[in-house]
């Protein structure tokens, strides 16, 4: 059997790969990168049909190639996405192999390296980094039984309001996929049912500009760590409809009924926690927060930007909030389906090597793994807040092809200390 040789491969031929290759490609290093799909497939199937981009195109983009017929002002939609990837694996020439998936990973018997099993054959690699992202394995908490009727799918199925039965939509989740999907169902005449837990809610934009630009100048995209307890927030912001602030009050005064956090399920009745007008508080605060810091950094720096006052007005309580639904049965609630925007777990069974905390999770630092020459690339915070978007993925691939060309430079003495020794 023919054995291909390659420094480094990389595993995923989304904006993690990519943009690890790019780094690569500059410094030499000979790699391939392996893509069981097409380049950035989960743009385009493992999202709904009219989702565009969170952040405008000036700012969810690589450093090095703009949005070529984008406003930078715009969100740019999921297939214009798509396709900028594929124009940069263009531009860069990147050396990706479609329909080649990776099934395991294991280290070399006795000299440095690794063999990556493929479909398409066995490649040895000195480095492997495992591209493949945090959104790898959907997770759907086991509450509702299958047994209960209902149309049960996961934010990653769902596509638009027509694939679903008549009825309401109970949208588990108030991250961006829940707020977008729900307000989009509400939009087509759905009766919504949103369960909420913890979230950050900041301004899509305040005194003319975008809060990605706010919290760039803030140097909040630079935090190493969530703050304490806000490990498992998730962000509502939306770039939809031009780019709005996500207001959950708003959407229940227009007829969307809020809940709190989805606990469990008996006798065709679902039982929410009593914490809904605790995280929409909590969501007020981060909101108003990041108007403080942003009113702070515009008079300490003389920035000639517009005052919005009316950017603290906090609407009133609805009466979800006043009188909080506990309980709730699905069938007098006319709910028909249920929509699990409840994250993702990460799937690394193919990776056979001593780089995993107990739990699973990746063991790394700034993505270098203790087991030499494995890395890690696009996992949300890996080296920062912004670790997890376009532009700050390709800083953190930067790092570690800045690690691999580091060990390089070490291997290449030794080799040249042994050949320096076996002539004298």
């Amino acid at each position: 059997m023919t054995v291909e040789r390659v420094d480094t491969v990389i595993v995923g031929g989304g904006q993690a790969g990519l943009a690890a290759s790019e780094h690569l490609g500059k410094a030499g290093v000979s790699h391939v990168v392996l893509e069981r799909d097409r380049i950035a497939e989960r743009w385009r199937t493992a999202r709904w049909d009219a989702l565009v981009a969170n952040g405008p195109a000036w700012h969810d983009r690589f450093p090095t190639m703009e949005f070529s017929d984008c406003d930078p002002e715009a969100f740019p939609a999921k297939e214009r996405v798509a396709r900028y990837f594929e124009e940069f694996a263009k531009k860069i020439d990147a050396p990706v192999r479609c329909g080649v998936e990776v099934e395991e990973v294991t280290r070399l018997d006795g000299r440095a390296g690794f063999c990556v099993k493929t479909s398409k054959g066995v490649i040895e690699a000195r480095n492997v980094i495992a591209a493949t992202g945090p959104f790898q394995r959907p997770v759907i908490p086991e509450i509702v039984p299958a047994e209960a009727g209902l149309l049960q799918i996961h934010s990653t199925g769902y596509r638009n309001p027509d694939q679903l039965p008549e009825g309401g939509v109970l949208v588990v989740g108030a991250g961006s996929s829940g707020a977008q999907i729900a307000e989009e169902l509400m939009r087509a005449g759905r009766d919504v049912t949103l369960s909420m837990g913890p979230h950050g809610r900041p301004p899509r934009r305040y005194r003319g500009r975008d809060f990605v630009w706010w919290l760039g100048v803030l140097g909040l995209w630079d935090m190493p760590a969530p703050a304490p307890g806000t490990e498992h927030v998730t962000i509502a912001v939306s770039g939809a409809h031009g780019g709005t602030t996500v207001d959950f009050r708003k959407l229940a005064a227009e007829g969307m009924t809020l809940v709190g956090r989805t606990e469990g399920f008996a006798d065709g009745k679902l039982r929410f926690a009593d914490t809904l007008a605790e995280v929409v508080a909590q969501g007020d605060a981060d909101y108003l927060a990041l108007l403080d810091a942003a009113d702070d950094y515009a008079a300490r720096n003389g920035l000639d930007l517009p005052e919005e006052p009316e950017a603290r007005v906090i609407p009133p309580d609805p009466d979800c909030l006043k009188n909080p639904v506990l309980e709730l049965d699905l069938a007098e609630a006319g709910i028909t389906s249920i929509i699990w925007a409840t994250g993702f777990a990460l799937d690394y069974g193919w990776l056979r090597v001593d780089a995993f905390h107990p739990d699973g999770k990746p063991l790394h630092a700034r993505g270098v793994s203790p087991e030499r020459g494995i890395y890690f690339l696009g996992l949300p915070w890996q080296s920062r807040r912004g670790s997890s978007f376009i532009w700050g993925v390709w800083h953190d691939a930067k790092y570690i092809a800045d690690h691999i060309m580091t060990q390089q430079s070490y291997a290449a003495y030794h080799e040249a200390a042994q050949r320096a020794a076996e002539k004298a």
